[in-house]
């Protein structure tokens, strides 16, 4: 039979227990590699002793690359361009419907510019699907890793995001997505290649068609521009002292038409004296 109080203290030692290995895992780590692991990160491994509780907000457990939260659109560091274009279909695609976007217009045509004006994502409705980033044909919204953004000033104000606060530039979209970045780079490198490939197949092409072109026009020249020398009179002489005949094409001589024959006359019959007597019938 246990006394009264017996299992407080039973609990009170696994506390104290795992509040000296605390330090006791803390110490083992001084001076060597794995000591510059953030502390957090070390605090959650599973074959760690201790106290594994992380003291948030002092301190954060570093978030995986595919971690998505409150999209942000990127802009090109080299040119200073946005990615945007306003295309919106961000917008057609968000479950939510908690995009929209404000294209902006030429001052003077009045026609669409390919360039967002205004873009707005209330992120009390985002559900973080990560849609938006997945559909967009430039790379032009990504999926951030902070998810901090209350604030107890102006709250409504706070979580109605603008295009001022939405937009960081790519290398923020390189730090926390290496490996998505790298990815982008290699596609955008092999794109350029084949291109280039594409320009020079076609070059080499035209080369061949020009060089083609233009040994076909002697040939060309040749055969129906120039003519030939007309034949000497009485016909060239070969170098043996023969005469050949002229390059004259040879027919055959002209035949008279058949003469046409004349009718055939009819004999006259013969005379009959009147002193010769008739000759007498067969049947007289």
């Amino acid at each position: 039979m246990n006394l009264p109080g017996t299992g407080i203290l039973k609990g009170l030692g696994v506390t104290l227990k795992h509040f000296i290995v605390t330090y006791t895992e803390d110490f083992k780590y001084i001076g060597k590699k794995a000591g510059v692991e953030p502390r957090p990160l070390r605090r959650s491994n599973p074959s760690n002793h201790g106290i594994v509780t992380v003291q948030y907000p002092d301190e954060h457990l570093p978030v995986p690359e595919n971690f998505r939260y409150i999209p942000f659109l990127v802009r090109d560091s080299a040119t200073g361009e946005d990615r945007c274009t306003s295309c919106g279909i961000c917008a057609k695609v968000c479950p939510p419907q908690c995009i929209w976007i404000v294209r902006t217009e030429d001052p003077v045509t009045h026609r669409p510019v390919p360039a967002p004006k205004e873009f707005y994502i209330d992120t009390t409705v985002c559900m973080n699907c990560g849609f938006c980033a997945e559909f967009c044909p430039f790379d032009a919204i990504k999926m951030d890793h902070k998810y901090e953004i209350t604030s107890e000033h102006n709250r409504s104000q706070e979580l109605l995001f603008d295009k001022d606060r939405l937009t960081m530039p790519d290398t923020y979209h390189a730090s926390i997505h290496p490996l998505d970045w790298a990815r982008e780079l290699q596609e955008k490198a092999a794109e350029e290649a084949k291109k280039k490939a594409a320009a020079e197949a076609k070059a080499a092409a035209d080369a061949r068609k020009a060089a083609a072109s233009a040994a076909s026009k002697p040939a060309s020249a040749t055969a129906g521009g120039a003519k030939p020398a007309p034949p000497a009179a009485g016909g060239a002489k070969s170098p043996a002292g023969q005469q050949s005949a002229p390059n004259v094409p040879s027919k055959p001589p002209a035949q008279p038409p058949p003469a046409a024959k004349p009718p055939a006359q009819q004999a006259p019959p013969p005379a009959t004296s009147p002193q010769d007597p008739p000759k007498p019938s067969a049947g007289s």
